[in-house]
């Protein structure tokens, strides 16, 4: 693979992610991701954010209640805190250059390495015959995602970093190729979030998913606060006190989850939990956990049930977004197919 320096890139900053349309949201998307994205961009970042509808549609999703996942998610990006009039928030099939993209670098990247993509060995398993050619080509669409809008930095969790790296490969297989050095970045990494790995509630060794089939697994962004109470009081955890340290915590995945979730919502650090809380059994911790927990999200969970209750003012929102979008979007496409040397009229 080929690798270029960044500093090559002279454009603007930019910070670029997408939630894939399928499934309620959590709250480890919670802090994992759009409590960053709203950081981000009361920070004054220039922030888009889309809803992976394209991405979505590498497995079998319902028409219908794609339409409807997707409102959902925009839904929950303005409920968390981000302004449309500072962020940019849209769908991503409603930006056409997003797919005219992903097919020229289908022809810069290669075979090789979208065979070293793990999440695809993952994802389709022992039948990989049977899934998707979308499922296998899905990390280059994501580059192009990026790349479209010559985003500079992408919050990336554990689970996307050989994708960034392979956008970074194109961007500059690309660059190289077609002798343009610095015409799209090298983007950069950034730390998804306060809790960049939140744990399901029932297996501390197994990332809280929309997709694990049980409920009490994880805390959605639509439950409501006796929901919320009843699914931490239920959690799984050890006959152990809390520790006085964080290297305590070690091997004790569950007593480590409840930790960081608190320390996430609090916006303190793991130590300042367990100085206030060591000693103490989970008797005592999770009550107080529950408390912190429906005070953080349940002002989210009302905004969304309202926001999901109108979905014309949602629709105001993407409509709005994908257009802005694609006023950035279009004209760095079309300079692509000059570049590669498509017929102009």
């Amino acid at each position: 693979m080929t690798d270029q320096t960044p500093a090559q890139y002279t454009g603007p900053r930019r910070i670029l992610s997408g939630i894939q349309a399928s499934g309620a949201l959590h709250l480890g998307n919670y802090l994992g991701a759009l409590k960053r994205f709203t950081q981000l961009q009361d920070q004054g970042a220039p922030c888009f954010l889309f809803v992976a509808d394209l991405h979505a549609i590498t497995v079998w999703q319902d028409p219908a209640l794609l339409t409807a996942q997707t409102r959902e998610i925009a839904a929950a990006y303005l409920a968390s805190g981000l302004d449309p009039a500072k962020s940019v928030i849209f769908p991503q099939s409603a930006v056409r250059a997003h797919s005219e993209l992903a097919w020229i670098f289908n022809c810069v990247a290669r075979l090789g390495w979208l065979d070293r993509m793990t999440q695809f060995k993952e994802k389709s398993g022992k039948h990989k015959e049977r899934s998707s050619v979308g499922l296998y080509t899905y990390p280059v669409l994501q580059a192009a995602d990026i790349l479209l809008y010559k985003a500079t930095e992408v919050p990336t969790g554990e689970d996307q970093k050989q994708h960034l790296e392979l956008t970074r490969d194109i961007a500059a297989k690309f660059n190289n190729d077609f002798g343009v050095p610095g015409f799209f970045p090298l983007p950069e990494p950034l730390t998804q979030g306060p809790a960049p790995r939140v744990m399901s509630l029932r297996d501390g060794a197994a990332k809280m998913s929309k997709s694990d089939p049980s409920d009490a697994s994880r805390i959605n962004l639509t439950d409501d606060a006796d929901a919320i109470v009843a699914k931490i009081r239920k959690a799984r955890t050890d006959p152990e006190v809390l520790p006085e340290t964080v290297e305590g915590l070690e091997g004790r995945a569950e007593a480590k989850n409840l930790v960081t979730i608190y320390a996430a919502l609090a916006d303190v650090t793991r130590e300042q939990v367990l100085a206030q809380f060591a000693g103490q059994g989970f008797g005592a911790f999770k009550p107080v956990l529950a408390e912190l927990a429906v005070a953080s999200l349940a002002p989210v969970s009302a905004e969304m049930r309202r926001l999901m209750a109108d979905p014309a003012e949602v629709d105001r929102v993407l409509k709005d977004g994908a257009e802005r979008a694609a006023a950035i979007a279009d004209p760095v496409v079309d300079e692509v197919k000059k570049i590669v040397g498509f017929w102009r009229a």
